[in-house]
């Protein structure tokens, strides 16, 4: 996924017109990280496995609160300013055209969700200890639409999900800085 990073800056250099948005990556007791799965629509991320997100809206004065909004919106849980950790690399997603920043936030105890049930078809977690477990790391073809299918990408094999995509890269980042505790 690291070598992609250089080619999505690119990608983002020649779109004038994306779409700035913002994910909170949650992390509970520094042993799980809640990830939700959307629901099957009509769309490019319809029934991806994500982090509660989306796109920055006018009343957003930054991602930052962005990340805070979409979270109360779709999981129903109030981050506090607190407990923000920091911002890891920003992911930028040439079939949407959203440039996405990922805000992590950790909480001493798992929340209450309550998940808008039209953004949202599953709030789940997983295991630090499953993400850093390199054998969950797995490559498949994964068909983008009816002409385009990408070959031998590499995905998160956690919780019997297919992780791939920008949840994929922010995982691998957040893995990797784990690692480093």
């Amino acid at each position: 996924a690291p070598l992609n990073r250089p080619l999505s800056s690119i990608a983002k250099s020649k779109s004038d017109n994306y779409r700035e948005s913002s994910v909170a990556v949650i992390l509970v007791n520094l042993d799980e990280i809640i990830l939700i799965q959307r629901p099957e629509y009509e769309g490019n991320h319809s029934g991806q496995v994500s982090f509660p997100g989306g796109k920055k809206e006018e009343n957003d004065q930054d991602l930052f609160e962005t990340a805070i909004r979409e979270s109360h919106e779709e999981i129903g849980i109030q981050l506090p300013k607190e407990n923000y950790l920091g911002k890891l690399t920003p992911v930028f997603i040439p079939v949407s055209n959203f440039h996405v920043e990922a805000h992590v936030f950790l909480l001493q105890e798992q929340p209450n969700f309550m998940k808008d049930d039209y953004e949202v078809s599953e709030i789940f977690s997983v295991k630090i200890n499953e993400l850093l477990d390199d054998s969950k790391v797995k490559y498949t073809d994964m068909k983008i639409n009816r002409e385009y299918t990408l070959n031998n990408i590499p995905y998160f094999d956690l919780e019997n999900k297919v992780i791939w995509g920008a949840t994929a890269l922010i995982l691998n980042e957040l893995k990797e800085l784990l690692k480093m505790l």
